[in-house]
């Protein structure tokens, strides 16, 4: 999907007209409550750190970069004049299951061997959850409306929407960004995913995952509203040893949606991943 500023402001306009729908049906107390995500038409939000997960106190820590390997990422040669690495995972996390261990090991090993390291973003396919949240460069525009919230990165227009104060449907289709349900609890954004495919990746380590992924997420404005936090609780018994949690964060920056098409940026050493390719026009 793509939007085109003009229709990322109308959008937005909507938004603002939206949200003021909300606080009328809402007591006074709880309406004053509900964070406002984009309180301006070029609000955006971009990523800290080197798209990596925090790690939560009290919860098995999430994948990291193998020490043998350190990452430098294009940015950080830029200014340093380092040759750029990949991301190469450190399995010897303990809460993985042994398939998932064996699968990164391999993953590892091609990348080694000098094969692309795969991102949802170059290979022009679905992040998925919780990887829309950690694996999207880019700036995160974010629409709330009264029945749903719609995320979206600049980098490829990934978009992803999230459906307020309803329950999942009845036999989900495994899909790449499953079945996002919501809900506020104060000033919290609590997001609930299932029916996930086991086609995308936890994380930009390529950590993955099986169809009984069951996400839950909880977005909150932090810092007087000058950053975004989203606390992740993961669920996978199929890949993990036990649940566990993640922190991501964002920045928030002052910019203007800049539209960004993949299949017409395709590089040729990512087409072995079978880049998608559209069989019918949008409009």
């Amino acid at each position: 999907m793509t939007i085109s500023n003009r229709k990322r402001k109308i959008l937005l306009l909507g938004f603002l007209v939206s949200l003021s729908g909300v606080a009328g049906a809402q007591e006074p107390d709880q309406a004053s409550t509900l964070p406002v995500f984009s309180p301006t038409l070029d609000t955006a939000w971009v990523g800290i750190g080197i798209g990596a997960f925090f790690e939560v106190p009290g919860s098995p820590a999430p994948i990291v970069q193998d020490p043998a390997y350190p990452y430098v990422s294009n940015g950080q040669a830029n200014r340093t004049g380092e040759q750029p690495t990949n991301r190469m995972a450190d399995i010897s996390n303990p809460n993985l299951k042994d398939w998932a261990r064996e699968e990164m090991r391999a993953e590892n090993e091609r990348v080694l061997n000098g094969k692309f390291a795969y991102t949802s973003r170059v290979a022009c396919r679905s992040a998925g959850v919780p990887g829309f949240d950690v694996t999207l460069s880019g700036a995160l525009f974010i629409h709330q409306s009264i029945d749903k919230v719609t995320l979206i990165f600049d980098g490829n227009s990934e978009t992803r929407h999230i459906w307020l104060d309803v329950g999942h449907s009845d036999n989900l289709r495994p899909t790449g960004y499953g079945e996002s349900v919501g809900h506020y609890e104060g000033d919290t954004l609590v997001v609930d995913t299932i029916g996930l495919n086991d086609k995308t990746y936890i994380d930009n380590w390529r950590t993955p995952h099986s169809d009984k992924l069951h996400v839950t997420e909880r977005w909150r404005l932090i810092e007087n509203g000058e950053k975004l936090e989203i606390l992740i609780t993961i669920e996978d018994p199929e890949t993990f040893n036990e649940p566990w949690q993640a922190q991501r964060l964002y920045d928030r920056v002052s910019q203007n949606f800049e539209e960004d098409m993949c299949a017409e940026n395709v590089r040729e050493d990512v087409v072995e991943y079978g880049i998608p390719i559209s069989d019918r026009q949008d409009f």
